[in-house]
Order: structure tokens, then sequence, then C-alpha cells
């Protein structure tokens, strides 16, 4: 894969170099020391700006799994699965009956990857299976802690998702993962294997906080990949011996090529290799104008519910602004425009719209801010992984 028109810039969220250590029972590698911020957390994290390219344009060169380490399925086909990930986007939450569904689509069935690869869902890890949400420039839409599978957030920091070397792969599979598995590490690797420990990846809607993926090939493990253990008791139920997650961190470098995809639902899906792809969300420029639509939007809902046309009156009045950005992708300026002219219906006609438009405004108010979260549903998968014939 290489860049092309459609790279901009995007922040990104990194472990700090200051933080590395040299890992004691890896002689020669390093590891994330103890104030390591976990993942998804908001603090110890150290942001820069990478030059990331949009895989949403035509005529834009595609990742490969086996080459890249990440792949874009198309879900458009399984109607079923269809139907239970709409109607989990339109509730916001996933139950545990719409996870047993989710599943009991997935299980079995064979994805056909661009690339050629076929990838068949033998497994569907119980844990793991998780919806995540975030707003605008990593504006917070949901509660403070998770509740089961509900109110996670996006991932603040690159990270891959599990160490093929450590916990709790080594206590479930008796240290076989290494030689069962495909996977890229610091400090060993499996090319040949037909197995691979993947996420599926399926957002119920993406315009804004992208999920960004590295091409593995740009990465240099053993200088910019750590080992970290992640606490895993506040949102996975497991034995003592595994409550610590063995996960890998990553240090930013300017050589590291990064792909995101700027809209999308759930048709399609990021597959992934869990064991070994660096992936976290983005900012995308113009997110901050979206958090401010955002922001403005919701005060004058809660004005337009009250009935006070002196509250809205006064809130639009003084409020600035927000303007188009100069530079975003096309699916989040044209989101950012439709709260625009939400705003400006407002503006417009205060008495109207607390009024007789009330309950239609409110619906587009809305609809508009609902637009820009990002909803995604995650979860681990095994599959038996098929490579075509050389022709």
């Amino acid at each position: 894969m290489e860049p092309g028109e459609a790279t901009i810039p995007v922040e990104m969220g990194f472990m700090p170099a200051s933080h590395a250590i040299a890992d004691p029972d890896h002689p020669g590698l390093l590891r994330a020391g103890p104030r390591t911020a976990a993942p998804y957390a908001t603090e110890g994290v150290e942001v820069h700006v990478c030059q990331a390219t949009d895989r949403a344009g035509e005529g834009v060169a595609q990742p490969a799994l086996l080459e890249d380490g990440f792949e874009t399925a198309d879900l458009s086909g399984l109607a079923a699965l269809q139907e239970a990930l709409a109607a989990v986007r339109r509730a916001g939450r996933v139950t545990e009956a719409d996870a047993e569904r989710i599943r009991s689509e997935l299980v079995g069935a064979t994805l056909q990857l661009p690339s050629g690869v076929s990838a068949q869902v033998l497994f569907i890890a119980e844990e793991g299976f998780i919806m995540r949400s975030t707003g605008p420039n990593r504006l917070r839409v949901i509660g403070p802690e998770p509740t089961g599978m509900n109110d996670h957030g996006a991932a603040t920091s690159v990270h891959a998702d599990q160490d093929v070397y450590g916990t709790p792969l080594a206590q479930l599979m008796d240290g076989r993962a290494p030689s069962l598995f495909r996977h890229d590490s610091p400090d060993g690797a499996n090319h040949d294997a037909s197995l691979m420990l993947v996420n599926l990846w399926i957002p119920l809607q993406q315009i804004t906080a992208p999920l960004v993926l590295a091409d593995g090939r740009s990465v240099d493990r053993r200088r910019h990949q750590l080992r970290y253990g992640l606490p895993t008791e506040s949102f996975l139920d497991r034995d003592e011996d595994q409550v610590i997650n063995d996960i890998w961190t990553f240090l930013h470098d300017p050589g590291q090529r990064w792909s995101f995809r700027s809209e999308m639902d759930h048709r399609h899906a990021y597959v992934f290799n869990t064991l070994s792809t660096p992936h976290g969300s983005c900012v995308l420029p113009g997110e901050d104008v979206a958090e401010a639509c955002y922001r403005l939007l919701d005060a004058a809902e809660a004005a337009v519910l009250g009935g006070d046309v002196r509250g809205l009156t006064a809130l639009l009045a003084d409020a600035e602004r927000p303007q188009l950005p100069e530079r975003t992708t096309p699916a989040l300026r044209e989101a950012i425009a439709a709260m625009i002219a939400v705003i400006e219906e407002a503006s417009a006609d205060p008495a109207a719209v607390c009024g007789a438009r009330a309950s239609a405004w409110l619906a587009s108010a809305s609809e508009a801010r609902r637009r820009v979260v990002r909803m995604s549903l995650e979860m681990r998968l095994v599959v038996s992984i098929e490579v075509p014939a050389p022709a």
C-alpha cells in the first residue's frame, strides 16, 4: 500500500517514549513502564499528527490481510446480520440477545476478502464483544463507567490487543498459540499457520473518530512495539491468574504508514490481526467544528424542550457561529453542514422552533448530532485462512 492524494493529517495518541523501559523478561526488547496509560485513558497519551490515507476513495489501493495485517470485509450480503446490526444502531446499545443473534449469523460464515483470501469463522470468543461510542473531537457521549458490553469509549492510543506469548493465551492454549496462529511480534513470527486470531470491527456508523490501522510492514517491532499489562477487572470476568491481559502498546515513528476509511457503516467491517496490527482512533481535521456544533445544538435542544424562546434567542446570539472547516473529509463536511443548517433554522425563527415546529426541529437536531457520533461493535474471532493458489 502506498499513500496517495487521499492522505490527510490526523491526530493520534501513542505511548510517550519516556515511558519505555527495558523488558527484564525479554532481553533486548522494551516494555511499557508503570506510568504508562491504558489504550483507553485520557491522560498520559502523547499526541502526534500522522499522515493517514483515506482508503474510501475511488482508485485508492486497498490493504490486504496477510500483507498489511488488515482488510475490509463486505458484510452486506448477510441479510439477517444486517438486520441485527441495524437494530443495534437504532437502539444505540447492544443487548445479550443482540450479541447472540450476531454471533449465530457469523459462526460458520466464510468472509471472502477482496485480496482473494477466504476467512472461515470457526469460533467467536464470549468475552470481548463490545460496543464503543464516541463523539467528535473525543467528546464523551457515554456514561462514566462501562456497563457490560456498552458504554465503552474509543481507543485513545495505538495498541494491539493480544500478545501471542502472554496472558491469557499462554494459559488457555498451554503455550501453543505462537505455533498455531499467524502473528508478527518483536520476538517471533509465524507466517505459515492457517489459523488467525482476528478482530472483527463493525462500524454501525462512522464519520468521526475513524479507526486507523498501521501497515505492519512499516512498524519496527523491536524498537516501537512494547509489552503492556492491561488490568481487566473493570470490564472482563476472568480467573485471578488472567486478570492482567498482555497486550502491545506502540511508540510513534514518522516512517509508520496509516490508513482509515472516512465513512463506514455496518455493511463493511475491518478484519485485522489481533496479535499484531497496531490500531486506534484518530481525530480528523474539522472534528473541533463538529464538537462545537454538537454542543451548541445540545444546549439549544434543552431550551426548545423547555419552551424557552428568550433563552434560545440569547444562546444563539451569544454563541460563536460554527463555520465549515477548510479541510476535512467529504462525509464530515456534509454532517457539519447539516448541523449548521439546523442551528440557522432555530436562529431564524426561535419562537416557531420553540412552538409549533418544536417536535420537527428537535427530531432534526437530534439526528444531526447523532450522525457525528461514532458507534462500533467489535469481537474476537478465530478464523481459518485459505489463500488462493497462484495463477
